[in-house]
């Protein structure tokens, strides 16, 4: 991750949510493009789970797995070493300012990061920067203001509202997703392809877990720590919100989608 505070924060209810990410789940977009002996660059790695995916596909190739935070990099190794996975090596650095020379990979990763930046066009420029000629920078972003749910609930259109106001106080932008485009041709990048893919939750356990994880996330994580110090909520809004994710977490047909948009853009 760029130097910036992060939203959410590393609260043990983010990582538990951020540790259901695969390469499957997060960045299937990509998966085409990736071959053996390919060295990629994991930008904003959190706990590592989508790291260890790419090492696997592109072994013998190299993963360099980078956060600014270094219990997020100590996660990735050990979830290397448990998976016996010796082509992952972990970097504390700002991505603002990687520190390795111009076209030193094939590939450059970032999954959920460009929406936590102040200047997404500049990660974006030093990412290619990195990238080798032909080589690709694929990111993938989702839109907060897309989020759709079901059944209604008036706390939950607080949470959006909410959760837009905590990101932008942060200089971030939480609707990333519809801007990677812009974004990427702003950049530079010779040739940026456009695509979109979605969660939805809408099983019970689906929903068990992200109304949960929501619930404490609303109390606990680095969202609700910035409401409260921006004063941009009061702590009985946050408990609303909290109640809120757990009645749409037992609704019997409660429904979630998240849309993401993605980018590969060509050096």
């Amino acid at each position: 991750m760029a130097s910036s505070t992060y939203l959410h924060g590393h609260h043990e209810s983010v990582l538990a949510a951020h540790r259901r990410r695969t390469a499957e789940n997060s960045c299937a977009y990509l998966l085409d493009h990736l071959h053996r002996g390919a060295t990629v660059l994991d930008v904003g790695c959190g706990p590592g789970t989508i790291t260890v995916d790419l090492a696997r596909i592109v072994a013998p190739g190299t993963v360099v797995a980078l956060d600014a935070e270094i219990g997020m990099l100590q996660a990735t190794a050990a979830l290397a070493a448990e998976r016996q996975l010796d082509n992952v090596t972990v970097v504390l650095a700002d991505a603002m300012a990687l520190p390795w020379p111009d076209a030193t990979f094939d590939i450059v990763h970032l999954h959920q990061v460009l929406q936590h930046v102040p200047d997404p066009r500049a990660l974006l420029r030093e990412c290619r920067r990195v990238c080798r000629p032909g080589g690709i920078v694929a990111a993938r972003d989702a839109d907060y203001a897309g989020f759709l749910w079901s059944p209604l609930d008036p706390d939950l259109d607080r949470w959006q509202t909410l959760y837009e106001q905590v990101a932008r106080a942060l200089g971030g932008e939480p609707d990333a997703g519809r801007y990677l485009l812009e974004w990427a041709s702003d950049a530079g990048f010779r040739e940026v392809i456009a695509s979109a893919s979605t969660w939805v939750f809408a099983t019970s356990a689906e929903r068990a877990w992200w109304g949960e994880s929501w619930a404490r996330r609303a109390l606990q994580s680095g969202f609700a720590t910035t409401a409260l110090a921006t004063q941009l909520a009061h702590r009985d809004e946050l408990d609303a919100i909290s109640r809120a994710w757990l009645r749409w977490a037992h609704a019997p047909t409660g429904w979630l989608l998240v849309p993401h948009g993605e980018i590969l853009a060509r050096r």
